[in-house]
């Protein structure tokens, strides 16, 4: 009886780390694969090292991008991270609008505290 029990928790050890593990990561690898054979040109993406472009041709594996006006570059479609969508420049403007809120907030709260130090004539 104890060696059927010590086979059933190596069984269900083992079905736990399929579902935890190894699905949910196929399932990534496939999305992501989805989206790269998906672009077409004039698509605003970010690639997996956080440089912003957008595509303007497609090759069999191979994917051109424009960086700046006139500057293009060629990458492998395996660097493409995501693909962006208005709602995503809408959200980071917000969150640089916030982020640069919070540093007034802070120069003003050094000032201040750099006057309280100062001493009085």
């Amino acid at each position: 009886m104890g060696d059927y029990s010590s086979l059933i928790m190596i069984a269900l050890m083992v079905v736990v780390f399929y579902f935890l593990l190894i699905r949910p990561q196929r399932k990534r690898q496939q999305e992501q694969s989805q989206m790269q054979n998906s672009l077409t040109s004039g698509t605003r993406i970010m690639t997996t090292t956080g440089l912003f472009a957008t595509v303007v041709a497609i090759d069999a594996d191979d994917v051109i991008l424009e960086i700046a006006p006139g500057v293009e570059t060629r990458w492998v479609k395996a660097a493409i991270g995501r693909v962006l969508t208005p709602v995503d420049d809408v959200e980071h403007e917000e969150d640089v609008k916030s982020v640069d809120a919070v540093d007034d907030n802070v120069v003003e709260t050094v000032k201040q505290h750099d006057d309280q130090d100062s001493p009085k004539k």
